[in-house]
């Protein structure tokens, strides 16, 4: 083994010590409860909060597959997802997060989001706990998969190894310490992970900017390429076989594509996924006061525009100084790493790319937690053996966990995958699913319980259908399957309850109980 492999093991060696540190940490605490273990008992403080939410949101897509995009297309879809993410970011911090840390509270102290659906609405059969929990296990399971993906692409590239068996074992790590630690260890490491991330970005974005020579260089040679550095254009690479054709060692390129205003409000329409997602809605939840949300507001969203822009530019910085070294579309979300190893030493390449690591784990262990406890508290406590003790839902918390992880695992086998493509259709998943639902239910007193079954329905079933059926048909059917799921999951709940009788005098004045609520 080379002595630069060597130092990017050394590297990610000390950096995994330190997360499984963390983990062990907070074990006894995470164990003391399952009130510790899936929501951090309500005692989380503004910094983790906003970094936490942040890190366990944007995963390896954000230092893998948003570069990837900008690499393989160029400006306009790139910075026009980045766009919507932070507009997205700021509203569902501004309006959502102190309603919802309130009304969890007032709605029987659920702590999970399926709890706060079902006591939302006083529900007695569970139907709408029952159809949450059920979509965040399918829609996890591909979330976490395409961060098994990422950590397997970083390792295999690295240490030139075989891509399963790399996916494999950084599975195993993420799974090792959140079966451990549970929420507090998350929480905590995702505060140290989005410092890492962080840095890690604006280290390459700047090194890149330098390298290329200032970043009226990097414009001036992407300039030969069509649709590039176009908003309203994008770059249609030329391939033979799903690789980008070569000639006098330049890359090819067609005629720049149109991206025209349609294009551009699907694309805008990322930022909708915010109000649905449960990684970040559960660290609202866990907040221990809502003065606090404010601060954390602000450290969130400056957190999110300078690392979506900085993740950007990567992508574009390494088209201008390697043009033909990533030429597939699933190779092109490797610039990060390429750039990471062409500009530091090794030991400080793998420190550096210990971010995608960090971006990795701190979104899987979000996803494999919340979705084990959508089954152990909704379905299996919930519904299967109501009398079930809490020592026995936290080891039906971890079983889950691990069925979970070997199904992720078993999808990111393929070392094919684009990241950016199975993260944008589980995140077009749970924004269609949960975030009409979740507006309606915070600011809405006349939604009904069968109103948010029809949104549930309708928009979680119309981003498959989009996607499968419709999406293939192209032209106005190819838009982001996320806005349509999400107009009509909006226009499902309130027709569906101006329909149906008005919620109970219970229920109405939980809703003026929760507008008030400070904790």
């Amino acid at each position: 083994m080379s002595g630069e492999r060597i130092q990017f093991i050394v590297a990610m060696t000390l950096y995994m010590s330190v997360v499984i540190g963390i983990g062990l940490y907070y074990a006894k605490r995470a164990s003391a409860t399952s009130d510790n273990f899936l929501i951090g008992g309500r005692a989380i403080g503004p910094w983790v909060t906003a970094m936490a939410a942040e890190a366990s949101d944007m995963s390896g897509w954000l230092l893998m597959g948003l570069p990837g995009v900008a690499y393989w297309f160029g400006l306009s879809d790139a910075i026009w997802t980045a766009i919507g993410l932070l507009i997205g970011t700021y509203l569902n911090w501004l309006f959502v997060a102190k309603r919802l840390r309130g009304y969890s509270v007032v709605a029987g102290d659920a702590i999970t989001i399926p709890d706060f659906f079902s006591n939302r609405f006083h529900e007695k059969n569970k139907v709408i706990m029952i159809i949450a929990s059920l979509f965040i296990l399918v829609f996890f399971t591909v979330y976490a998969s395409s961060c098994f993906v990422a950590v397997g692409k970083l390792f295999a590239t690295l240490f030139g190894a075989n891509y399963q068996l790399m996916m494999i074992i950084g599975a195993l790590f993420v799974v090792s310490y959140t079966f451990v630690g549970g929420f507090l260890a998350e929480s905590a490491s995702d505060f140290m992970q989005g410092i890492v991330m962080f840095f890690s970005l604006v280290a390459v974005m700047v090194a890149g900017i330098s390298y290329a020579g200032g970043i009226s260089a990097v414009f001036s040679n992407l300039r030969a390429f069509p649709g590039f550095l176009e908003f309203f254009g994008i770059a249609q690479p030329v391939t033979v076989n799903g690789e980008q054709v070569v000639q006098a060692g330049r890359p090819l390129f067609g005629p720049a594509g149109k991206y025209g205003l349609l294009t551009v409000i699907s694309t805008l329409s990322w930022g909708l996924g915010y109000f649905g997602m449960p990684q970040v809605l559960l660290k609202f939840m866990a907040i221990r006061k809502t003065s606090e949300l404010s601060f954390s507001r602000r450290i969130a969203t400056t957190w999110c525009a300078i690392s979506l822009a900085a993740a950007v530019l990567i992508g574009m910085i390494g088209r201008a100084i390697n043009p033909t070294a990533l030429l597939t579309q699933s190779a092109s979300e490797k610039v990060f790493i390429l750039l990471s190893t062409n500009f530091f030493p090794p030991l400080l390449a793998g420190v550096v790319m210990a971010g995608i690591l960090a971006a990795t784990i701190s979104s899987s262990d979000s996803y494999l937690l919340i979705a084990a406890s959508a089954f152990s508290k909704s379905i299996y406590q919930g519904i299967m053996r109501k009398e079930a003790s809490d020592r026995a839902v936290l080891y039906a918390t971890r079983i889950t966990l691990l069925v979970i992880a070997v199904l992720g695992m078993f999808i990111a086998l393929d070392e094919n995958s684009v990241i950016f493509t199975v993260v944008s259709f589980a995140w077009a998943g749970f924004g269609a699913t949960f975030g009409p639902i979740m507006l309606f239910s915070l600011f809405w007193k006349r939604v009904t319980r069968s109103g948010a079954i029809a949104g549930m329905l309708v928009g979680g079933g119309m981003v498959f259908f989009w996607k499968l059926v419709l999406k293939p048909l192209g032209g106005v059917f190819g838009i982001y399957e996320l806005l349509p799921a999400f107009l009509l999951s909006c226009l499902a709940i309130v027709l569906v309850s101006l329909l149906s009788p008005e919620p109970s005098a219970m229920i109405q004045e939980e809703f003026e109980q929760a507008k008030v609520f400070e904790c």
